[in-house]
């Protein structure tokens, strides 16, 4: 079990790096994503930190506002 909530938090925090380091990549702040995307700042903020395990449909989203694909926002390596 708690190798299942460790793989999980490895995920979600790798994943909040994706989408930080795409968001900065096109200089974009929180806020002006989150206003974008329809959400709150502080919900990319914890997408960010990995403490928010962000919708298929929010990843989508994001994706298009970034201008990249859903595969180049997921696509993350996890390290055993």
């Amino acid at each position: 079990m708690k190798t299942k909530i460790r793989l999980k938090k490895k995920i979600l925090k790798n994943l909040g790096l994706r989408v930080k380091y795409f968001r900065n990549l096109k200089g974009i702040s929180q806020e002006a994503l989150a206003f974008q995307i329809g959400v709150d700042r502080t919900y990319i903020g914890a997408i960010e930190q990995g403490s928010r395990s962000p919708s298929i449909y929010c990843l989508f989203i994001i994706a298009n506002a970034l201008d990249i694909t859903l595969n180049e926002l997921v696509d993350i390596t996890i390290e055993k």
